[in-house]
């Protein structure tokens, strides 16, 4: 190798621009996981910065350093010096579906069981943990199947049903958070969207200067001034938190990985499917990566997370093309794993969130949803919209089941069966608020969205059989409470599994069937 390409193969200007972006897009997500964890969740400090961050950082490091090498070895294969490493870093849309539809439900499920808010605590981790080791197994293994995979699922059923979380859990909720405070986060989100999509020039990178004038309109404006117990709080976490192995955790939960996996299932396959993708947008740019191994790095950073403690799967990262744009190449990835795991490894975080309100990083969070959102009108066929917009409502649905739910609480009318029951259905039904039918489509609704999105497809391309197929076991998933099928608990409602509990949707399953194969069959007498 000449010295001319090993000095290329060292830090550049480009790396830096390159660190800025992923670091900032890394940054977003730990402090999303600070406030999902400690606001929604209620973890304590000892958990989240002595377990899960750790955890969260060396899983990041480790793929991180990989794929740089990576980068570093297809440059001197090709006696080149213009390689860019794969950007990874936590899977957002993940994050969300594992805290709202994995470990909130198990919280509220152990504390109606009885359980204190500890036990209640360390049960939801535990599910989040054995969550996101079945979303690393699917991972691993699905790299060596994933191009049969992706030919079999149509592309409108994946990328609607990730839309569907996207503009829900994402979008929408954070665009409530936004027009709360809106001086702050309107000011944010007008800066990113003209920088991104507009393609107006800053004079500081678009996601940096959002951010920079969010924090300074959160101070200037009195949202936030942490009093000396914020700072005491976020002081304590500094320190070495060196991560170890959660076996026993992950045992004690393994039984809760099938009744999970209506949700793990599918975000394992969307995780997967995804890095092929960006795989793909990869080579597009002209850096060719081996498909099996690249994804293998994928799966076992996640499983890495979660042997140490953490419940955030990893993901490659969308947007390869624009950090070799940017002229990063390889160093920029180690670069943005070693500040990520250092900030984890010390607790150096929790400085970092006194400094930086979420709302300061709500814009970046909201055109990610916004993004995912129309990518799922954009990479299918027109043809296929109609399927994109069904496979969108059944997560819009959960997110104002949610919403429905969380006002319920917060009146304290959940607690009571007289309120929080049966009546509360007819109540809201004159209203022409149809609450059943919220609840039912909660239960299982991703997989519920990918169903009825390939249905449609299939419907659309005229493939009756293939349609007939995903509604039969629709129908067949319905009838043992897998999708649909709900019941009442003391906080919350939950799936209810048994044999026939979903009768009623089972049925309306079964007959779209009987019309599918009723309508090949007059194709077949027409032709």
């Amino acid at each position: 190798m000449s010295t001319q390409h090993r000095t290329k193969l060292r830090i550049q200007t480009g790396d830096l621009d390159g660190l800025l972006g992923l670091g900032l897009n890394n940054l977003i997500q730990v402090l999303l996981i600070i406030s999902l964890c400690r606001g929604v969740l209620g973890f304590p400090d000892s958990l989240l910065f002595g377990i899960i961050l750790p955890a969260t950082g060396i899983s990041l490091l480790l793929g991180n350093l990989i794929y740089a090498q990576q980068a570093r070895r297809l440059g001197q294969a090709e006696q080149r010096g213009d390689c860019t490493a794969l950007p990874y870093g936590v899977n957002t849309v993940s994050l969300f579906a594992f805290v709202f539809l994995v470990m909130l439900p198990a919280k509220l499920s152990a504390l109606d069981a009885g359980l204190s808010e500890a036990e209640a605590v360390q049960r939801s981790w535990q599910v989040g943990l054995i969550a996101c080791l079945g979303s690393g197994v699917i991972e691993t293994l699905g790299a060596f199947v994933a191009q049969h995979l992706r030919r079999w699922l149509p592309r409108a059923a994946l990328l609607s049903t990730l839309a569907g979380i996207a503009l829900g859990y994402i979008a929408l909720g954070f665009l409530l958070r936004t027009y709360a405070n809106p001086l702050i986060c309107l000011t944010s989100l007008s800066v990113i969207l003209l920088g991104y999509l507009a393609r107006v020039r800053w004079p500081l990178p678009t996601g940096l200067l959002a951010l920079l004038l969010g924090m300074v309109l959160a101070w200037g404006s009195g949202l936030i001034s942490p009093d000396a117990a914020s700072w005491t709080q976020a002081a304590r976490a500094i320190g070495v938190h060196l991560p170890s192995l959660q076996l026993s955790a992950l045992w004690q939960s393994r039984f809760d990985l099938i009744p999970w996996m209506g949700v793990i299932l599918p975000m394992g396959l969307f995780n997967l499917i995804g890095s092929l993708q960006n795989l793909e947008s990869a080579a597009a740019a002209g850096d060719t990566y081996p498909t099996r191994g690249s994804l293998m790095v994928d799966g076992c950073g996640t499983l890495t997370a979660a042997a140490l403690g953490s419940c955030f799967p990893t993901t490659l990262y969308i947007g390869h093309p624009g950090f070799k744009a940017l002229g990063a190449r390889s160093a920029y990835s180690w670069m943005n794993g070693v500040v990520m795991a250092v900030g984890c490894l010390f607790g150096l975080f929790g400085v970092v969130t006194v400094l930086i309100p979420v709302e300061a990083g709500l814009a970046i969070l909201l055109y990610i949803g916004l993004a995912m959102a129309s990518q799922a009108f954009a990479s299918t066929s027109e043809r296929h919209g109609p399927a994109v917009v069904l496979g969108m409502l059944p997560g819009v649905a959960g997110w104002g089941a949610l919403m429905l739910k969380a006002g319920i609480r917060a009146g304290g009318a959940a607690g009571d069966p007289k309120l929080f029951g049966p009546q509360l259905l007819t109540q809201l039904a004159t209203a022409d608020i149809w609450a059943a039918g919220v609840f039912a489509l909660e239960q299982g609704q991703i997989i519920t969205a990918m169903l009825l999105s390939a249905w449609l497809v299939y419907a659309i391309e005229s493939r009756f059989l293939a349609a007939a197929c995903c509604s039969a076991m629709a129908a067949l998933l319905a009838w043992f409470g897998v999708i649909h099928a709900w019941q009442f608990s003391p906080g919350d409602t939950v799936m209810h599994l048994g044999w026939g509990t979903g009768r009623a949707w089972a049925e309306g399953y079964a007959a779209i069937t009987v019309i599918v194969l009723l309508a090949r069959w007059r194709q077949q007498t027409d032709h």
